[in-house]
């Protein structure tokens, strides 16, 4: 079912943020100044984060890292953003979500300075924490912002946003790899963290300027207290209307929870695919199809540019195709791509398949957040988007594991059974809807 059926038009009273306590009416405007600065919010936060994991080798000599030490601070990096997800949902409610948009970036801006000033693995394991707390914070306050956005224009425009974040990592990849050479990683960092607070500042101030979008609240749990409170017409139960009422909301709640669980899977599969794929891509070629380093780096650049694209056109093909239909498609396309690309013998059929895979796998993940936030408000973003950022942290090492064991050829493959699943699952929630 398309999102903009899943989107009630006005939240209830009693779960609106300060930033819906507007009289300003909704703008029909597709490209307006509030769309403009939080697709800015979210290129910057894909700029940022590259910036910093162009130079994770520098720091890693910097702090004279094992490989095992590297991977523990780089947890630390994981680990202050599950935490900080959960919180920040609970803040967007609270406070709205574009003013802890605007927080969480400025955090992230500061922060991505930190990692350069590191010198022990302890130390540089401290900064990413908080490092990790701007990064998740970024991510659950946008998405909400996001979704709000979206019923806002009722228009499916989520996966334009996360086109943004695809663009602005590539950026960060291009400009941070030019910089590699004549700059030191304090200096490189500390522009990066400029430019960040730069945007920070400039569409921090076009976004509160902005009419405000209403609040997109959990609508199961209202809607089927509303309906059980209105069962009795000739009200002759007040006592028995309001035990009617709890019990509806309660499994309203419940529903809510089940559906925003499974989109949060179809993230968590998604981002397992993401993960393994930007890890182990450039392995793959080189090693298993005997690309040179440098094809093999066009192929990841292939796959990028690919799911870029596909953002770019997520919210024409949503509106054309319906949303279930084109994360079937997506789903299916990816894994299909991804049997190509593990299994193929030669370099140019192994480089499609990743094509595929990224046109696939493209907007799936943003409109698993978007129809979690629309069932389930901010909390219904932050328990998806902690989910989706589980199978990103999980997909590079079953991988490993998996490629030890059997080769990673077939290791790889496994993500195009996740893929598989992601296409099935958003069927599974259209049932339960």
């Amino acid at each position: 079912m398309p999102l903009r059926n899943k989107i009630r038009s006005r939240p209830a009273p009693d779960r609106l943020s300060p930033q819906s306590r507007s009289t300003t009416p909704v703008t029909d405007s597709p490209w307006g100044p509030a769309r403009l600065a939080l697709t800015a919010f979210f290129a910057v936060d894909g700029f940022l984060f590259a910036a910093w994991v162009v130079r994770i080798p520098d720091v890693r000599s910097q702090v004279n890292a094992s490989h095992s030490d590297l991977g523990l601070a780089l947890l630390c990096l994981s680990i202050g953003a599950v935490i900080t997800m959960p919180l920040v949902g609970r803040l967007c409610l609270r406070y709205g979500s574009r003013p802890i948009t605007v927080g969480s970036l400025a955090l992230l801006s500061v922060a991505v300075l930190l990692p350069a000033h590191a010198h022990s693995v302890t130390a540089l394991g401290g900064v990413l924490l908080l490092f990790g707390a701007g990064y998740g914070g970024a991510n659950v306050a946008m998405n909400s912002a996001a979704v709000d956005l979206v019923a806002q224009l009722r228009r499916p425009v989520m996966p334009s946003f996360h086109a943004g974040y695809s663009f602005g990592g590539l950026l960060g990849t291009g400009v941070s790899g030019l910089l590699a050479g004549p700059l030191s990683t304090a200096w490189a960092l500390a522009l990066s963290g400029a430019l960040g607070a730069a945007v920070t500042i400039g569409a921090g101030i076009v976004l509160m300027r902005s009419p405000a979008a209403p609040l997109v609240a959990p609508e199961r749990a209202s809607s089927s207290a509303g309906s059980s409170g209105a069962a009795d017409p000739a009200g002759s139960s007040a006592a028995a209307g309001s035990g009617t009422a709890g019990t509806g909301a309660g499994a309203g709640r419940r529903h809510v929870r089940l559906l925003v669980l499974l989109l949060g899977v179809t993230a968590l599969c998604t981002a397992y695919g993401e993960g393994a794929i930007a890890d182990w891509t450039t392995l793959h070629l080189t090693d298993d199809v005997h690309a040179t380093a440098a094809v093999a780096a066009t192929g990841y650049g292939a796959y990028a540019f690919a799911m870029a694209g596909g953002r770019v056109g997520g919210t024409w093909l949503s509106i054309r195709l319906g949303q279930n239909r084109l994360m079937l498609l997506g789903g299916l396309t990816a894994a299909a791509g991804m049997l190509v690309a593990a299994l193929a013998p030669v370099v140019p059929l192994a480089i499609c398949g990743f094509v595929l895979a990224g046109l696939g796998l493209a907007n799936l993940f943003p409109l698993a957040i978007a129809r979690a936030g629309a069932a389930g408000g901010p909390q219904g973003v932050a328990l998806a988007s902690s989910l989706g950022y589980g199978g990103m942290l999980i997909g590079p090492v079953v991988i490993g594991f998996l490629a030890d064991a059997a080769g990673l050829p077939i290791a790889l493959t496994t993500v195009a059974v996740a893929a598989t699943a992601a296409a099935l699952l958003p069927l599974a929630v259209a049932r339960r809807a």
